[in-house]
C-alpha cells in the first residue's frame, strides 16, 4: 500500500470514473458530459470512464456505445445483469484502471474545478484514506436532500453517524484501499434486499480497519435527484433507515458502539412525541419512522443472515456429493444410471457480463 500518491509531472493522476445506472439516460448523458468538461479543464490528469448499465430498459444500452463514440475520453461500458446497485459498484471497481477511483451517480454532474481539487488532496498527503467531496443540490426545485455542503473538512469519528457522513455519489479512494476494503456488500444498496448504505458499509469497514474516512468541502458535484414532493423523500428517508438498520445487525459484534446511534434516535422519538424537535423540520420527517425502519432493517438483516446460512449448509452438501460422484467407483455406478432432472451448477454466476471498451485515442 503506498504511503503517498504523489500526482505530479513524473506521476499524473490517473482518475478512473465509476457511473452505475439504471433507466436514467438523460440525466446519465448530462453527468458523463461534465465529466468530460472537468477534464478538458484538467488535460494533466489522465481520465478514463467506466459506465456499469444494471439492467435498463429505458434505451440506455443503445445509448451508451454512441455517447462513448463520441467522448474523447477511453470508456469501458459494463452491463452487469446482477441488480443492485452494489454489485454495479463491485463490476465497475473490477474494471477500473486508474489509481484513483471516483465513484459518482448518473444522477450529478462535475464542477468543473473537480479535478483539480482532486489531483490536490491526492498529492498531498496519504494515499490510504477515502474521501468524500460537497454535495450541492442541483436543481432548486428538488427538495434538498441527499446534499452534503458543510464548510470543513471533518474526519469520522464514532460519536458521529457513518451514514451520510460521505455521500456514495461523490466518493474517490486510492485503488489499493478499495482492494483492502474489499467488495460492496450486496445485501445493500439500492434493488438489493436492505434497499441502501452499501457505501456505509464499505465506509464502516474501512474505518474498522484504521484507514481514515475523511469528508473535503470542495471535489463538488451538482446533485440532480428528481425529488420534488415528500412523499418521494419520505420514501427513500425509510430506505435510508432500512439499510441503517442492516448495518446495526451486522456490525454489532465488530462495532457495538453503533448499537448507541440506535439508542440515540429511540431517545430522540420520544422526545419528539413529548413536544421536543422531529429529525428534520423543513421536510416534516419524524424521528419514528426512523426508529421503526432501522429495526426492520435489523430483522431483515437477521433473515437474509440464516438464509445464507441455509445456502451455504446446501452447497456445502452439494459440493460433498460431487466429490463423491467424482471418484472413479462411483462415477462408474452413475454412468449406468438415468435420470430425467437436471441440476444447475450454484457456482455459475446469475448473469454475464457484457464489456464493451471504446478509446478514440488509440
Amino acid at each position: 500500500m503506498p504511503r503517498h500518491a504523489h500526482a505530479d509531472r513524473d506521476h499524473p493522476l490517473r482518475a478512473s470514473f465509476i457511473v452505475c445506472t439504471r433507466n436514467r439516460a438523460a440525466a446519465l448523458e448530462a453527468c458523463l458530459r461534465s465529466i468530460g468538461d472537468a477534464s478538458k479543464a484538467r488535460p494533466q490528469c489522465h481520465v478514463e470512464v467506466v459506465v456499469v448499465d444494471n439492467g435498463s430498459t429505458d434505451g440506455t444500452a443503445q445509448l451508451l456505445p454512441r455517447l462513448a463514440d463520441s467522448s474523447e475520453l477511453p470508456m469501458t461500458i459494463v452491463s452487469e445483469a446482477r441488480r443492485g446497485l452494489a454489485a454495479a459498484r463491485n463490476a465497475g471497481m473490477a474494471r477500473a484502471r486508474g489509481n484513483i477511483l471516483v465513484f459518482v451517480d448518473d444522477d450529478i454532474r462535475l464542477s468543473r474545478h473537480y479535478l483539480d481539487d482532486l489531483e490536490r488532496h491526492y498529492a498531498e498527503g496519504d494515499g490510504c484514506i477515502i474521501r468524500g467531496g460537497r454535495v450541492e443540490l442541483g436543481d432548486p426545485a428538488d427538495l434538498p436532500f441527499t446534499i452534503k455542503t458543510s464548510p470543513a473538512t471533518e474526519r469520522f469519528v464514532r460519536a458521529t453517524h457513518p451514514g451520510g457522513f460521505i455521500q456514495g455519489c461523490n466518493m474517490t479512494m486510492h485503488r489499493e484501499v478499495g482492494a483492502l476494503v474489499g467488495s460492496f456488500d450486496e445485501r445493500f444498496g439500492a434493488g438489493a434486499a436492505l434497499h441502501a448504505a452499501e457505501d456505509t458499509d464499505f465506509l464502516l469497514r474501512a474505518h474498522l480497519l484504521g484507514i481514515p474516512v475523511e469528508y473535503v468541502p470542495d471535489m463538488t458535484v451538482f446533485h440532480h435527484h428528481g425529488r420534488r414532493t415528500r412523499r418521494a423523500i419520505r420514501s427513500i428517508y425509510a430506505n435510508y433507515n432500512i439499510g441503517n438498520g442492516g448495518l446495526y445487525a451486522k456490525h454489532c459484534r465488530s462495532a457495538p458502539w453503533l448499537l448507541r446511534h440506535l439508542y440515540w434516535t429511540g431517545r430522540s422519538a420520544w422526545r419528539e412525541s413529548l413536544g421536543g424537535p422531529c429529525f428534520d423540520e423543513g421536510l416534516r420527517l419524524s424521528y419514528w419512522p426512523m426508529v421503526a425502519m432501522n429495526l426492520a432493517g435489523v430483522l431483515k438483516f437477521m433473515a437474509l443472515a440464516l438464509l445464507g446460512r441455509m445456502a451455504g449448509n446446501r452447497l456445502g452438501q452439494f459440493r460433498q456429493g460431487r466429490a463423491r460422484d467424482s471418484r472413479p467407483e462411483l462415477r462408474r455406478t452413475k454412468d449406468r444410471s438415468t435420470s430425467s432432472k437436471s441440476a444447475i451448477d450454484p457456482d455459475a454466476g446469475a448473469g454475464e457480463v457484457v464489456i464493451m471498451e471504446f478509446d478514440r485515442r488509440s
